[in-house]
């Protein structure tokens, strides 16, 4: 775990508040795994953490449960605690599972026009990353594409269930390295999707968005399965 990541953890601080809980620290944290901070493999010290955020180690621990709960982390005996690397087969059931949700989100909308500034967001950051060459600030943004359309639903349930599964694809984007490939065909597609969405097409927009998982889904976890293969590499 790379020294200045555990300084740059002191700049969350301020999100603890008076009431610093492990439901915030566990919080923070997942963000980190979900913006490719903490890598799969890395080893994450209580002592620098802790001392990072200002909590106790009881704390921390009940963090760390919370998130090895989630799947983002695990507990090795007399090693300890890990962001974890996943197997293929975990890939291949997270996009199952994002298919059922995230078309489920848009397929039970109501009637238009949809709340649709944040999604938008998201859309223009990953064009202007995009352009700007810095591919892993379009995997960020598309990371947020997704969680922002799935609040559209207007569940709290829903959204803490794809902060945990988008996390964890993270884990595995992480894994497979250059993420040009893997996000630069889909930034049309998600405009693609705003653009059903702004002009009411919720049919159009769900059907987009199903035939962009299933392609997304084979390209991951292809591209998952030869890097995991690759000498080297911790992912299996």
């Amino acid at each position: 775990m790379a020294v200045s990541e555990v300084r740059d953890l002191a700049d969350d601080r301020v999100l603890l508040g008076r009431t610093s809980t492990a439901e915030r620290v566990a919080d923070i944290l997942r963000t980190r795994v979900a913006e490719g901070r903490f890598p799969p493999g890395t080893r994450l010290s209580e002592d620098g953490i802790g001392g990072a955020l200002g909590v106790s180690r009881n704390t921390l621990r009940e963090a760390f449960r919370l998130l090895t709960r989630e799947r983002l982390l695990v507990h090795e005996l007399n090693r300890g605690v890990f962001v974890r690397v996943l197997a293929v087969e975990d890939v291949d059931d997270i996009y199952r599972t994002r298919r059922l949700v995230e078309c489920a989100v848009v397929r039970g909308l109501g009637q238009p026009p949809y709340p649709l500034a944040a999604l938008g967001a998201a859309v223009a950051a990953g064009e202007t990353a995009a352009h700007a060459g810095a591919w892993q600030d379009v995997s960020t943004a598309n990371i947020h594409f997704h969680r922002e359309l799935v609040a559209l639903a207007g569940s709290a349930r829903t959204d803490e269930l794809m902060r945990g599964v988008l996390a964890e694809l993270r884990l595995a984007f992480h894994v497979v390295g250059d993420p040009r490939p893997l996000h630069e065909p889909y930034l049309a597609r998600n405009r693609e999707i705003l653009d059903a969405l702004r002009a009411g097409e919720r049919t159009t927009a769900e059907r987009l968005l199903a035939r962009y998982l299933d392609d997304s889904r084979a390209a991951v976890t292809d591209a998952y399965a030869r890097a995991a293969a690759a000498p080297g590499n911790h992912a299996g």
